[in-house]
């Protein structure tokens, strides 16, 4: 605390304005009542558009460290290879109109690749790589990745200046560059080398917007039935099994209902990006076992361009489903006049980190895509059409007193 007030006394640092009161008309307020079975946003969504402007205008008023990070604090062994949590640095930062969103600051570079000989357990989390999650989920109508935008950061003014944390304030630090830096405590990134700088004070970011919390919408944390193996040499049953499918088709609730098409769908956000960290899965209690998917923590994808990781497809391969309302957005999106990097590239734009992702990489999208339609045609020619493609198209009957009322 008193280096924390000679710090602020040297630089002659001042305070932000006061919160304004809570409004009803909130953006981020309206973007949680506008979440439904279908997404957690609808199409065109002003509300959404506003909060995308908002995250990136209006001040902070506080930070912290998530409550995962809180929860370890201490309790880990720094020597270890593998931190016992997937995420890396991360704060949660307040907004003027008590808004929240998740801040994952800049690690990486954008033309940087993720190494050869990096697994995807150890490898960096990339704030563009959030940021374009965002556009392409949008872009794919699925609508489960939360409203994130690119923003730079004042360290100084908008974390150091406005957390309560002495944790959070004590690894603070100015570097020979006279950059102003901070780090995560033990459990994540334990040394002052693995520290984000500003220059001096400025950081590139991004923001997540947050869901309601657990007391209003709880939600379940399922673990992917093609979850990777976290260790060196291990194996999962998917990986040596291709029938594994016929398995995990007679599993509740993959039995029945949408939820295998929902994963399916999950494996080709994930392939399209090369997110090979899809562990677990998030949905909302309240719509029951058909519900949407969240796609969250997005942040291990767009390392690599030049590699294409066909085995995230795993689900789409080895059970050859897919709805029909997404093969017929992804055979869009091939088109050359609904080309996807194209759509992507000017949908990026719109962010004030643009570009956000590198050309490769968005030439790398294109080129997935037709993995994609190339993996899709192979199961029709194998199965027929009518096994393949579900018509989730199809609008579900009325109750009988339902028509009873509209023939009256």
């Amino acid at each position: 605390s008193r280096r924390h007030r000679l710090y602020r006394q040297e630089l002659n640092l001042t305070s932000l304005v006061a919160p304004l009161p809570l409004q009803p008309e909130a953006s981020w307020l309206q973007f949680h009542l506008g979440i439904t079975r279908d997404g957690l946003y609808p199409r065109s969504s002003p509300a959404v558009n506003r909060l995308l402007q908002d995250m990136q205008d209006f001040s902070m008023i506080s930070a912290d460290y998530s409550q995962d990070e809180k929860a370890l604090l201490g309790a880990c062994d720094c020597s270890q290879i593998v931190k016992p949590s997937g995420v890396h640095l991360k704060l949660v930062l307040r907004f003027q109109d008590f808004g929240k969103a998740m801040f994952k600051p800049m690690r990486q570079k954008r033309e940087e690749e993720t190494p050869e000989d990096f697994f995807y357990f150890v490898d960096f989390q990339r704030h563009n790589a959030e940021i374009a999650a965002f556009h392409l989920d949008r872009i794919l109508d699925f609508r489960r990745v939360p409203p994130t935008v690119g923003r730079l950061i004042n360290v100084t003014k908008e974390i150091l200046e406005v957390t309560k944390n002495e944790i959070l304030q004590s690894v603070f630090f100015v570097s020979p560059a006279s950059n102003v830096c901070f780090f995560a405590k033990c459990p994540y990134m334990c040394k002052t080398e693995y520290a984000v700088c500003g220059n001096p004070h400025l950081l590139e970011g991004s923001l997540s917007a947050f869901l309601p919390s657990l007391n209003l919408a709880p939600r379940l944390s399922i673990p992917n039935p093609w979850i990777r193996s976290y260790s060196f040499d291990g194996k999962e049953e998917w990986e040596v099994n291709p029938l594994y499918c016929d398995t995990v088709r007679e599993i509740y609730p993959y039995s029945h209902g949408n939820r295998l098409l929902n994963v399916v769908d999950m494996a080709i956000f994930d392939f399209l990006i090369g997110n090979m960290d899809r562990h677990h899965y998030e949905m909302f209690t309240k719509f029951g076992d058909d519900g949407f998917l969240l796609h969250l923590d997005n942040a291990r994808g767009f390392g690599r361009h030049s590699h294409d990781e066909t085995s995230i497809l795993a689900p789409l391969s080895q059970c050859c489903i897919i709805k029909r309302t997404t093969l017929l957005r992804l055979q869009l999106l091939a088109e050359p006049e609904y080309r996807l990097s194209d759509v992507m590239r000017e949908s990026l734009l719109q962010d004030r980190l643009a570009p956000v992702l590198t050309e490769p990489h968005l030439l790398a999208l294109d080129r997935r895509l037709q993995l994609i339609l190339k993996a899709v045609r192979k199961c029709i020619d194998t199965y027929g059409e009518a096994k393949v493609v579900a018509n989730d198209t199809r609008q579900p009957e009325a109750p009988a007193s339902d028509r009873v009322k509209l023939t009256t």
